[in-house]
């Protein structure tokens, strides 16, 4: 069994910070990528930011600059540090982990995901 446990989200006005956690617990066995994506009203759910097992990182271009994705293996957690919020960034974010355990094949695994609202 796996879990993914998001948190950080909240209400922030616009040119404000948050930051987002999320961990992972369970019998796992590697982890190949951890990312997060989020959905706003009515929208398709995008992707954000991702990293690998290498340590390489990918962004969208609507966060490029603004946004960044880290991890700590020693908790299994990946964070993404939001910085210069704008209105456009409102939406719920959910953590992906792309991982193998111990006795199943390699697949997806979503959080439940966190709300982050930017207004004023």
């Amino acid at each position: 069994q796996v879990q993914l446990v998001e948190s950080g989200g909240g209400l922030v006005q616009p040119g404000g910070s948050l930051r987002l956690s999320c961990a992972a617990s369970g019998s796992i066995f590697s982890i190949n990528a951890m990312g997060w994506y989020r959905q706003a009203p009515g929208k398709e759910r995008e992707l954000v930011a991702v990293i690998t097992s290498g340590g390489s990182t990918n962004y969208a271009d609507s966060v490029k600059g603004r946004f960044t994705i880290s991890r700590d293996n020693a908790k299994i957690t990946v964070y993404l540090q939001m910085s210069s919020l704008k209105p456009e960034d409102t939406a719920l974010y959910y953590c992906n982990a792309d991982l193998r355990t111990y006795d199943s094949s390699r697949r997806n695994y979503w959080g439940q995901g966190t709300q982050v609202t930017v207004s004023s």
